[in-house]
């Protein structure tokens, strides 16, 4: 039997008992020793799903990033051998539960000097990879980067590996403290200070090249503050870029009142991800897609191993999978007390 958290239609979450699953073709069996809780994507509509009325829906098992041993396999997967770290991704797949079956492309194996606890990091660390790949940053460029959970404090770092001037942005004490410790050049908490008259302080009056909103809900004064940091060039235009990873909702107007501002959207964790025949093993041409989601995957874990990227930074808890309803708790009912909270297996 296996243990596995779930969550309800009124966004309630506990821990259910099931049979251990099967591995199908393309498809690896791992026993899980680490999972990480994304606070945004899993956790952030559910103080309004309670708060809704009759709102109803069966349990359902939840989470998307783990890390654990390969216990069995499929067909088509003779790379991975049996007790290889690993770790993996994907929802629906890389349950907070004791054992899980993921496809082989969304399975990477694990340096030796990572810890399973920082594996888990895998699919928000390849979500804020793809997206300053998005961004395009060039070396000195300057850079804003519009909250700061778990995927805002890891595009902070990247974008700084970039060669980036990084500021943040975030309303909560603790997330702007680990921003400023570990994550950006300088992090703003903008319930208390000015972020466009920080940030040209911080360009030297340059303006921000670029700007990433990394939270959901509404985002359009974030946006606003963004295109008033951003360089101005001498016809009045406004001209850099604009990255929205998050499942933020803007109300904007485009052509002469945005300027010569690209905006773009950065998806999940790159090409691959939600292709069934590409999870299970059929790649796509590395010529034409470089950065795929299993590469991502790659250079991530590349990074932590290299100590280039610092995922412990981000981690305030751990808590046993018995315990998973008490740290979603912690997360939804005062965010400004966790940040990156880990399920323990075992």
């Amino acid at each position: 039997m296996r243990k596995f958290a779930t969550i309800d239609g009124r966004g309630m979450i506990s821990v259910e008992q099931g049979p251990i699953p099967e591995p199908q073709k393309g498809e690896i069996l791992i026993e899980v020793h680490s999972s990480l809780i994304s606070p945004g994507t899993e956790l952030g509509g559910v103080k309004s799903r309670r708060a809704g009325a009759n709102v109803s829906g069966p349990k359902r098992p939840f989470g998307y990033q783990n890390a654990g041993d390969v216990i069995a396999k499929g067909e088509d997967c003779d790379e991975f051998e049996i007790g290889m770290r690993v770790a993996c991704m994907g929802g629906g797949y890389a349950l907070h539960a004791t054992h899980a079956c993921v496809p082989k492309n969304l399975s990477v194996p694990i340096p030796e000097v990572v810890t399973y606890q920082e594996a888990a990091f895998n699919h928000l660390a390849a979500t804020a990879l793809h997206t300053i790949q998005r961004a395009q940053l060039r070396i000195c460029e300057n850079v804003v980067v519009m909250g700061l959970g778990v995927v805002g404090q890891l595009c902070c770092q990247i974008a700084r590996l970039a060669g980036a001037y990084v500021m943040g942005v975030d309303k909560l004490p603790l997330r702007v403290k680990i921003a400023q410790e570990s994550s950006a050049d300088i992090a703003v908490n903008a319930d208390e200070d000015d972020p466009v008259e920080v940030a040209n302080e911080f360009t030297r009056g340059y303006g921000m090249d670029c700007g990433i909103i990394c939270f959901g809900g509404e985002g359009t004064e974030a946006f606003r503050q963004i295109v008033t940091m951003i360089k101005t060039a001498p016809d009045t235009h406004k001209w850099g870029r604009i990255v929205i990873v998050g499942g933020a909702h803007i109300s904007h107007g485009f052509a002469a009142s945005l300027g010569n501002i690209d905006v773009r959207s950065a998806a999940r964790t790159g090409p691959g991800y939600h292709d069934d025949q590409y999870e299970r093993g059929q790649d796509y041409p590395s010529v034409f897609v470089e950065w795929n989601t299993k590469r991502n995957l790659e250079e991530c874990l590349h990074l932590i191993a290299l100590g280039r990227l610092n995922v412990k930074s981000i981690i305030t808890d751990e808590f046993t999978l018995d315990e998973a309803p008490e740290a979603c708790e912690k997360l939804i009912q005062t965010p400004n007390e966790a940040l990156g909270v880990i399920l323990k297996m075992r």
